[in-house]
């Protein structure tokens, strides 16, 4: 009667279910780890100014609308013409007079 009751489970299989249990941990851990590290990467690149210092506008020009576009600036001026430029703002690429 010193003996310990069988339980009836293989300790083999009790090894197994922890060595699962144990893997799935780290690789949530490690998942989770490279996860955060790709958000703050992401927010840390620093982008591009959004638009030049200076843009050389025709002598009298005032603006009144800017917009950037994937190789273009638009000036919208107060005398009602659309001016396009080069990324850089520097370079008049194409005049648009706007009619009423």
């Amino acid at each position: 009667m010193d003996e310990a009751p069988e339980s009836g489970v293989d300790q083999g299989l009790v090894r197994y279910l922890k060595w699962l249990v144990t893997t799935l941990t780290v690789t949530m851990i490690v998942g989770l780890v490279v996860l955060i590290a790709l958000v703050v990467m992401r927010f840390n690149d620093s982008a591009p100014a959004a638009f030049p210092d200076e843009i050389a506008l025709p002598d009298g020009a005032q603006v009144h609308a800017l917009t950037r576009g994937p190789d273009f600036l638009a000036v919208v001026t107060d005398d009602g013409r659309i001016l396009i430029f080069s990324p850089d703002g520097r370079t008049l690429r194409q005049e648009v007079a706007v009619s009423d």
